[in-house]
């Protein structure tokens, strides 16, 4: 066996030999199979050479970079509105009003600044790309230490991600059809099973993923995405306005509830899920590898664009559905979240038609999310056979590749699915630490500020806070489960 030493990601083209001398640039091992049995620093044969130029642009992530500021827009959008803001209004429920925006804000504040580190460091020395996560954590942390702290993260974000998409979408389903086919009805004795709409789901999800090559090239699917987040969002507060309150509703939090282990308990877990809220880092770095970027415009210009805009629409249907989910049910939120509290307590005297439209709007955007989740999976699956034959992936290949990787998403949802009661848990294992903690100290690592100046305190301190943070949530989290338990309904959807 031979290795490659392969920087990660040249703009220029050359081919590389089977060994090169130090440089100062970041290097990613390849390891391929060398049938020569040349030493180290000796030329080796034609297929031991590997040209990165078209390595790049046999891979997903990289296999276009035609992207612009519009499509930057609509992939953050996508990527960054999910399922888990329908659960905001619950942390402002054991947090209270002033609590609750606070932290709400800061969570904000803190996830756009760790964006605009990872934009800044999307290309750390001219003609160098980080188009991946993985490689950043690599090149800031080293080979083994940079896969150990971002391969688990990078994986459950992306594959963790896609399963809970199966799952949500699997129920919406489900809901959307006992709304059209009332009780009694001939059409609700052929209900389906929890199995099936999850297979549904997943067949509908990898149709599109074939048709779609490469993450620049579902920047119309994206867009879809972002018309349907935004639409159930703002749908869901507009309505839970105009409807009005339900009686007794109370702002207060008991004493119970505030004091003791139990307060303790129950505020770190409203803090996890508004920092569980904000999503999309694990694709930061792989969005801005679709636009294009030379010497006098850095893709991180263009993307910076895009992170703004892209960032003031997130605010504006994060913080009425927080604040105005609060207001209109306050204590009386369930644990399921606003949706469910407005189908429980204003399902009656709104229209089936309006309520179906909310389940067919969050419908699409979870299979619109599950093609930008999926595409770091398809990439590194990819990568592992471009790599090793040397050669793009045959059409048959990808297919069967995301065939592959749908089929493991559709297990997995089926086997585990209790599993979003194991995402505070997991969430403050891998996407806080993401989020909120290794983009700081990369810009430490790679940047190497001034040490105790202030871009280097900062880092530090905020890093660390996120540090104790995650710690602190994935304590709550093990808490909570062992005072309520899991109902661990394995292989019954």
């Amino acid at each position: 066996m031979g290795e490659v030493v392969v920087p990660i990601e040249d703009n220029s083209k050359h081919v590389l030999p089977l060994y090169l001398p130090p440089r100062p640039v970041p290097f990613q091992i390849i390891t391929i199979k060398d049938t020569s049995g040349a030493a180290a620093g000796v030329s080796p044969p034609p297929q031991g050479v590997v040209n990165l130029s078209d390595l790049e642009s046999w891979l997903p992530l990289t296999e276009s970079r035609n992207g612009s500021t519009f499509s930057s827009i609509l992939h953050l959008i996508c990527s960054g509105i999910g399922f888990q803001v329908l659960f905001l209004p619950v942390a402002f429920a054991s947090l209270g009003w002033a609590w609750g925006i606070i932290c709400l804000s800061i969570a904000f504040m803190w996830q756009l600044y760790t964006t605009w580190l990872l934009v800044n460091l999307h290309e750390p020395v001219p003609g160098i790309r980080c188009s991946r996560f993985v490689r950043m954590s690599i090149l800031a942390f080293g080979p083994k230490l940079g896969k150990l702290l971002a391969i688990f993260p990078v994986m459950y974000l992306s594959g963790g991600s896609c399963v809970m998409l199966i799952i949500t979408a699997g129920s919406s389903m489900e809901q959307l059809f006992n709304i059209i086919c009332e009780e009694g009805t001939m059409c609700r004795s052929m209900s389906l099973s929890g199995t099936q709409w999850f297979l549904i789901f997943t067949c509908i999800a990898l149709i599109i993923a074939q048709l779609f090559p490469n993450l620049n090239s579902i920047a119309r699917v994206s867009l879809t995405g972002a018309i349907t987040s935004i639409g159930y969002c703002t749908m869901i507060w507009v309505l839970s306005i105009s409807k009005g309150r339900p009686n007794n509703v109370s702002y207060g939090i008991t004493v119970a509830d505030r004091t003791g282990m139990t307060g303790f308990g129950n505020v770190l877990n409203a803090i996890g899920i508004i920092m569980l809220a904000f999503r999309g880092h694990n694709l930061i770095l792989e969005i801005q590898g679709t636009l294009p970027s030379d010497s006098k415009h850095p893709s991180r210009k263009s993307m910076w664009r895009g992170v703004m805009v892209s960032y003031v629409i997130i605010a504006m249907c994060l913080f009425p559905l927080a604040i105005v989910g609060f207001w209109a049910y306050g204590n009386k939120i369930p644990e399921e979240g606003i949706l469910t509290a407005f189908t429980k307590f204003h399902g009656q005297d709104t229209s089936k038609y309006v309520i179906g439209l909310i389940y067919i709007w969050l419908t699409i955007s979870c299979i619109t999310s599950y093609q930008i989740y999926a595409m770091p999976a398809f990439d590194n699956l990819e990568f592992i056979y471009a790599s090793s034959k040397k050669r793009r992936c045959p059409g048959w290949v990808r297919a069967g590749i995301r065939l592959f990787f749908g089929g493991v998403t559709f297990f997995i949802a089926v086997a585990f699915p209790f599993l979003g009661k194991l995402a505070p848990l997991i969430g403050g294992m891998a996407a806080v630490p993401l989020t909120f903690v290794y983009p700081c100290f990369m810009w430490i690592s790679i940047r190497k500020p001034r040490p105790k100046g202030a871009m280097w305190s900062l880092n530090l301190g905020v890093g660390s806070i996120g540090i104790i943070l995650s710690l602190l949530l994935i304590v709550a989290a093990v808490w909570k489960l062992d005072d309520k338990g899991l109902n661990a309904n394995f292989f019954r959807p």
